[in-house]
């Protein structure tokens, strides 16, 4: 598995693209723009799904599953979402396949299978929830609904990348009734926030959680609270999305409740979610030019061992020594694997591990059989020690602490170095063209004025942060009267 990928500075997408095939994550596949997601990139999706589903669980959430396919019907009762989605929408036409009468061997759609109704590859699921919500929900004593689901959806992209963009990928989407406007104002909120705790301590990656402006808002929306995140060559990703969807999908689906005076009224909802482009996001945060660089908390492999030998009897005695350390580490809750396979030289597996970005390696050969040693080295930093075998099982958890958390100083130092305030258009542009990176600027407030600077620049408002500070100002672009700042980039 060599690694001879290109440069981040060369070429930062071929890079990626590079990457994720090189380390085993992920390929394209016969579908076009659909992935394998080959079992190490599972692996780590994995790790992401059941830490997440811990959070949503902690939080009272319970999981459920609903059709892939909506009714056209059902999925234009919204129009807001509708419309937001439909250029993306795959439909299902028909129902059956039959015999070509004039190709042998080849399969045509069967005219007399058309459905009644079309039907909508779910691209998102809130018109399917919501219709069937109408049938859960009578009284407040209903309520509040709090559900989540592992799914996988569809939308038709026309430019795909690997975990990036694609036409099908995983994700959760949580989709809640409330009462109250104010509980539902709490619970898009909450898992917001329960995002950032994930992205932030889980994964090493730094957020910033705010708002999106108007025309940035999930279709069907009255608010989207989202986390950004900056990757390496100066772009933003959106890393996660919660919408207070008010009560536009109980009105789409007449979906009331009978409060606890008898009066009837509408549910308030949110639905939030997140994908397996976190996976991209943390390829583009933390690794570099050797590969995939992993935080602990995320690694499917956190410690290899690696024997170097020349006998069989030396094998057997590294060998022996490596299952006690796996015994140790694996009591202590620590993933690792003893790579004992003699059909590659250390050196090979060295560069395997450095490539998949596996936190920790342990290399053990004679001489450290002698003297009761193993050579340790970090993913990282690539610095090296000697340690005591006797020292590993307080060494290495103390290590991997070390490790998650570095990353995320370093992650952190990166962010907070590539916020630039800028006054004019003129520095907006040129921060944009040469350091890149969030742009901190004032705007008035308009549609049309974000578009405009989305039209000069390809720059979109990436959030409107929740904690940014009153300050009065001028728009950037206009010169209008502009009462806080928000936060402009080019972004995935």
């Amino acid at each position: 598995m060599g690694k001879n990928l290109t440069s981040r500075k060369e070429d930062y997408s071929k890079w990626y693209n590079e990457l994720v095939v090189k380390a085993d994550m992920a390929e394209n596949s016969a579908v076009r723009g659909c992935m394998v997601i080959k079992p190490y990139g599972y692996a780590i999706w994995e790790k992401m799904q059941a830490e997440l589903d811990r959070m949503f669980k902690e939080t009272g959430h319970q999981n459920a599953y609903f059709p892939l396919f909506v009714p056209k019907s059902l999925f234009e009762a919204e129009e807001k979402n509708a419309e937001g989605f439909a250029k993306e929408c795959a439909i299902v036409t028909h129902y059956r396949l039959q015999n070509d009468p004039d190709k042998p061997g080849k399969l045509r759609v069967d005219p007399n299978a058309k459905l009644e109704e079309e039907l909508v590859v779910r691209p998102t699921s809130e018109a399917i929830i919501w219709s069937t919500y109408k049938g859960w929900i009578q009284s407040y004593r209903d309520l509040p609904i709090l559900i989540n689901q592992w799914a996988n959806v569809v939308r038709w992209e026309m430019r795909t990348r690997l975990f990036l963009r694609t036409a099908e990928f995983l994700w959760q989407e949580g989709h809640t009734a409330h009462a109250t406007k104010e509980e539902a104002l709490f619970e898009a909120n909450q898992m917001n926030n329960v995002y950032a705790d994930f992205v932030e301590n889980f994964m090493a990656i730094p957020v910033i959680k705010g708002v999106k402006s108007e025309s940035e808002r999930f279709a069907g929306a009255e608010e989207t609270y989202c986390i950004e995140a900056l990757m390496q060559d100066g772009k933003a990703l959106q890393a996660g999305t919660s919408h207070f969807l008010g009560q536009n999908f109980a009105k789409a689906f007449d979906v009331k409740f009978a409060n606890k005076e008898g009066g009837l009224e509408y549910v308030w909802a949110t639905s939030w979610g997140v994908s397996t482009r976190l996976i991209g996001a943390l390829i583009m945060t933390h690794s570099d030019d050797n590969g995939l660089v992993l935080p602990p908390n995320l690694a499917p492999i956190q410690v290899v061992i690696v024997p170097i030998y020349k006998s069989d009897e030396e094998f057997d005695a590294i060998s022996q020594r490596a299952n006690d350390l796996m015994k140790t580490f694996r009591d202590k809750g620590i993933s690792c694997k003893y790579d004992d396979r003699d059909t590659l030289r250390p050196g090979a597996k060295f560069a395997q591990y450095e490539l998949q970005g596996v936190p920790v390696r342990i290399a053990i050969g004679p001489k450290d059989m002698e003297n009761n040693t193993v050579e340790l080295a970090r993913r990282d930093t690539f610095q090296k020690e000697t340690v005591s075998v006797g020292a590993l099982a307080e060494k290495v958890p103390q290590l991997l602490a070390e490790i998650q958390t570095s990353l995320y100083a370093r992650a952190l130092d990166f962010r907070n170095t590539h916020i630039t305030k800028v006054e004019t258009f003129e520095e907006f542009q040129n921060v944009l063209e040469n350091k890149t990176g969030f742009i901190s600027a004032h705007w008035d407030g308009t549609p049309e004025t974000e578009q405009k600077i989305k039209e000069l620049t390809k720059a979109t408002i990436r959030c409107i942060p929740l904690d940014a500070e009153n300050e009065a100002g001028k728009c950037v672009l206009t010169g209008k009267p502009s009462g806080r700042r928000v936060l402009f980039a080019k972004a995935y």
